[in-house]
């Protein structure tokens, strides 16, 4: 079969959520709009995620794994994802289901114009503490990329997959997906979409880790935009 999308979703010790995860995927794949498979990237989780992700990708079409030694990080996992995709255009979603695989029907429809279509969780579900954290790495990341993105760190993304192919990741990178974007003269749009509360297991993320890591990855980024190399080939004698 040809396919023309895939989903990626990056999971780390979600087994509770997967359940409920596998049905929803399934449901969401003969309404999709594009012929659509899925890869889960595993990153290295302990609490049997694994095991259960390879079993299920053995007996179900359309589903496919890649299982990491140790836990690398979320950036790792949407790499190695970037660099075995092929088809022309990739999503990713979160395995913890507080966005949905229907609303990527909200994003697509987009992509001819656009290169990245970012969701927006403008009434988010989550914690106090989470949502002020959160906002706080989003203020700090416009002022050093100016994407003007309202919710980069949104869990649902559609784009390109030539695109991401050329995205440099490294850890903690994935918030700046919609900038990367524009490094390479790409045209980014941002629509709202639904956000629910989490079904089981607990967040991966601190305060810590949503105010600190996002402030350091942005030297990391002020360092990539300075170095980054984009090229077009016009035309080539091989």
């Amino acid at each position: 079969m040809s396919y023309q999308f895939t989903i990626i979703v990056p999971v780390f010790n979600e087994k509770d959520c997967l359940p409920e995860l596998f049905i929803q995927l399934k449901e969401y794949l003969p309404k999709a709009s594009l012929s659509t498979k899925i890869l889960l990237v595993d990153d290295g989780s302990s609490d049997g995620s694994s095991e259960l992700i390879q079993q299920f990708c053995l007996e179900n079409e359309h589903f496919g794994c890649l299982i990491f030694e140790q836990n690398f990080g979320k950036g790792a996992a949407l790499k190695a994802a970037f660099d075995h995709c092929d088809t022309e255009y990739l999503g990713y979603l979160d395995a913890d289901l507080q966005t949905y695989p229907e609303d990527f029907e909200r994003l697509l429809p987009f992509l001819g114009e656009y290169d990245l279509v970012t969701g927006w969780r403008k009434e988010r579900k989550d914690s106090v503490v989470k949502k002020i954290s959160s906002k706080v790495g989003n203020g700090i990341r416009i002022m050093f990329t100016n994407d003007q993105m309202h919710d980069t760190g949104c869990p649902l993304k559609v784009m390109k997959t030539s695109y991401a192919k050329k995205i440099p990741m490294f850890k903690g990178l994935q918030r700046f997906l919609p900038a990367m974007i524009l490094l390479q003269n790409g045209i980014i749009k941002e629509v709202e979409i639904p956000h629910y509360p989490r079904l089981a297991g607990v967040s991966k993320y601190s305060f810590k880790n949503r105010f600190m890591g996002p402030l350091l990855d942005c030297f990391a980024y002020v360092w990539m935009k300075k170095s980054y190399i984009n090229y077009k080939v016009r035309s080539a004698d091989e």
